[in-house]
C-alpha cells in the first residue's frame, strides 16, 4: 500500500495548468504515493488527453459518468484511496518538490496531528501567505475564518474513517471549511511555516447567487459553532469582534459591530438598522 494518496479532482481544467499540476506531483522528492485523478465529467476532451499522456504507474484515473460536483467527487477520491495519508490537491495548483516529504515527516513525528496544512505562494503575484501554526490558534481562527489552505492539506485517512466526517455538498462552496469544523475536538490541526504550495488565485469573484449561498451557510455555521463549540466561539468573539461607537454631542448614536465579512449598525447602541456585507472573493472551484 502507498504511504500517501494524492486526491486530484479535475473538471474542464486548462491543459497548461493541468500539466503543471500533475508534473509537480510526479516530481516530488517523496516517492511512495498514488495519484488518484477523478474527472468529474469534463466537457473539454483535452482534460482526458492530458491525463492519459502520462504513463506513470502511480496514476489511477477514473471518469464520473456525469458531473457530481466537487463534494461528491472528493468523497469518491477518499473512498478510492489506499494510503495512510491523504494529500489534497486542486487541479490548477502546484506543489513544491519537498511538500509531501515535509508533511509526511511531520505527521510521522506528531501522531496527534490529523490535519496538516502549509504556508503558500499566491499566484500570479508570487505573494507568500502564512497561516497560524498551532492547534489552538487554528481552532480559534476557525470560528470566523478558514486558516487552512485546503489544497495544501495532508490528512490522516484514519481520522475520517473513525469519525465518518466527509465533504457535504450542502455547504458548497465552503465544504472544506465545514469538514474542518466537524473535526474540531476529534483531532488536532497544524500548519507548516514553509511555503510548499502555489495557489492560483483567480480574478473573478463569486456570482451573486453563490454569494447568497455563502451568506446562508455562514448563518448556519455560526449557529453550529455557538452550540457545539461554545467556549471557542466566545473566545473568538471576545478577541475578534470589532466595536466602534459614533457619538454626537457626546451622546452614543451609532454602534458599529464587525465580525468576519459582516458589519452591523445599531441606533443608540441596541436598535439594528443596517447590515453590510463585504464582497467575497473565491478561487475558481471544480
Amino acid at each position: 500500500m502507498p504511504k500517501v494518496s494524492v486526491l486530484l479532482p479535475v473538471y474542464n481544467t486548462p491543459a497548461l495548468y493541468l500539466r503543471e499540476c500533475i508534473d509537480s506531483i510526479l516530481s516530488q522528492t517523496f516517492k511512495d504515493f498514488e495519484l488518484i485523478i477523478v474527472n468529474d465529467g469534463s466537457a473539454d476532451q483535452n482534460v482526458e488527453r492530458v491525463i492519459k499522456s502520462y504513463e506513470d504507474p502511480r496514476i489511477r484515473y477514473y471518469l464520473n459518468e456525469k458531473n457530481l460536483g466537487i463534494s461528491e467527487t472528493r468523497n469518491r477520491l477518499i473512498d478510492l484511496s489506499q494510503g495512510e495519508y491523504l494529500a489534497v490537491h486542486d487541479h490548477d495548483d502546484v506543489s513544491a518538490p519537498q511538500r509531501f516529504e515535509k508533511q509526511v515527516g511531520y505527521l510521522d513525528a506528531h501522531p496527534d496531528i490529523g490535519v496538516l496544512g502549509t504556508a503558500h505562494v499566491e499566484l500570479p503575484k508570487n505573494k507568500i501567505v502564512f497561516h497560524p501554526l498551532t492547534n489552538e490558534e487554528i481552532e480559534e481562527r476557525l470560528m470566523y475564518d478558514c486558516p487552512l489552505i485546503h489544497p495544501s492539506v495532508m490528512m490522516r485517512k484514519s481520522i475520517l474513517e473513525k469519525t465518518g466526517v466527509r465533504y457535504d455538498k450542502e455547504y458548497f462552496p465552503t465544504e472544506d471549511y465545514n469538514l474542518y469544523l466537524h473535526l474540531i475536538g476529534k483531532t488536532r490541526f497544524a500548519n507548516l511555516p514553509d511555503a510548499l504550495f502555489s495557489y492560483r488565485k483567480h480574478k473573478t469573484n463569486t456570482t451573486g447567487k453563490e454569494t447568497k449561498q455563502i451568506r446562508a451557510i455562514e448563518r448556519k455555521v455560526f449557529a453550529y459553532l455557538q452550540t457545539e463549540h461554545a467556549d471557542l466561539w466566545r473566545k473568538a468573539q471576545l478577541n475578534h469582534v470589532r466595536v466602534t461607537k459614533i457619538k454626537v454631542f457626546g451622546l452614543p448614536l451609532i454602534k458599529v459591530k464587525s465580525f468576519q465579512t459582516t458589519t452591523n449598525y445599531y441606533l443608540f447602541g441596541f436598535l439594528p438598522v443596517l447590515s453590510v456585507y463585504s464582497k467575497i472573493s473565491a478561487k475558481g472551484r471544480v
